[in-house]
């Protein structure tokens, strides 16, 4: 039996479970064979290794990497065309473009890659279509842009995120705060700090002893679910923010639109007659969480040309100066802020402060 034919038994046998408590063991240890098979189907175990495939091998460059995801036709290529410059051929039937095309998007001084991946169908998970290569470069992006047709039925955005999550990429969601620790002996050790509702010691036990670990701590530091304890033991889940960018709002009408706003996460845009844009380069910026930093030599005025573009997440004195140099923290002495991360302007700080958008640094040598 193949290993999709084994997922799709397993599938159908968790649709026939009723799911109340008597059934959550049951459920849980099914749910665990799933997460095993389908790691299997990702990572085929061949001698000569999987090959990525001709033209999805694109270098990682800028600041950020963004994947344009959506099902064929659907104007993933003229958005691509009209945010970067870059030629991605259009036409009116499906599957125009087979590989992955690169551009650049210049904003706020940042660059940001775009990337204009082939349309994916049903089953790509599977490895049906080219769906494999485009879902493995979508888990290199820092964010996933999903184009919708505003003309087509909305089942396909839950089609897509079915896909990307068989794929093990979670979209708008937080990693699990759970600790998981395998060890030598002991058993398992399961505690909590919260009471949780999905999750029970049999369970837990069922779970793990699925994936033949039989001693472990497992502490549960939110209301965690089954599927949540899986992502953790697999451990190669990519956690990515996304965005549902509406396409062709140009053939539908007002009152369709304001059904629609009610998705979250969503921008409505017309790429063919560039409706919305700026909206949605504003949207992508705030998903990315990228701040500017501008650098000041002594005694001049700060340079706002060329900002150093980083992470909003790690944005320390130490992460800014490993971007410009990693020479200059061995001899750093401390650095002058003006901006506002800081109480005062300009203030003294040490290499932990953490840094806002539009802040200036002055790096102060021994």
């Amino acid at each position: 039996m193949s290993i999709v034919s084994k997922i799709k038994e397993i599938e159908d046998e968790m649709n026939r479970t009723q799911k109340n408590k008597a059934t959550s063991y049951h459920l849980g240890t099914l749910k665990a064979k799933l997460a095993k098979l389908k790691r299997e189907l990702l990572t085929p175990s061949g001698k000569g290794g999987a090959a990525v495939g001709e033209g999805f091998d694109v270098t990682k460059s800028g600041d950020a990497r963004v994947g344009l995801i959506g099902f064929p036709s659907v104007g993933k290529s003229t958005l691509l065309s009209k945010l970067t410059g870059t030629l991605s051929e259009v036409a009116s039937y499906e599957f125009t473009t087979l590989t992955c095309i690169p551009g650049v998007i210049q904003y706020k001084g940042a660059k940001i890659q775009l990337l204009d991946l082939p349309g994916i169908i049903e089953g790509a998970k599977d490895g049906k279509g080219r769906g494999r290569q485009v879902i493995a470069v979508a888990r290199t992006c820092n964010l996933i842009m999903l184009v919708l047709d505003a003309m087509k039925p909305m089942t396909h955005k839950k089609l897509i995120e079915h896909e990307l999550e068989g794929f093990g990429i979670r979209l708008n969601t937080e990693r699990p705060n759970i600790v998981f620790r395998k060890k030598e002996k002991g058993g398992i050790n399961f505690t909590h700090t919260i009471q949780p509702t999905h999750l029970d010691n049999e369970t837990v036990k069922a779970i793990l002893s699925e994936y033949k670990i039989f001693n472990a701590d497992v502490c549960l530091r939110c209301n965690a679910t089954v599927d949540d304890l899986i992502d953790v033991i697999e451990g190669n889940r990519i956690y990515v923010p996304c965005l549902y960018v509406l396409n062709k709002i140009d053939a539908i009408t007002i009152e369709e639109l304001d059904l629609l706003d009610q998705i979250p996460h969503y921008v409505p845009i017309s790429a063919h007659l560039m409706w919305n844009m700026d909206a949605l380069l504003d949207k992508i910026w705030e998903y990315l969480g990228l701040i500017r930093i501008y650098t000041k030599p002594r005694g001049q005025i700060p340079d706002y040309n060329a900002p150093v573009v980083m992470r909003r997440a790690n944005a320390t004195i130490e992460t800014f100066c490993m971007r410009l140099h990693k020479s200059i923290l061995a001899q750093l002495k401390y650095s002058l802020v003006w901006g506002s991360s800081v109480k005062h302007n300009p203030q003294k700080v040490g290499k932990e402060h953490l840094l806002a958008d539009e802040d200036i640094v002055q790096l102060i040598k021994k």
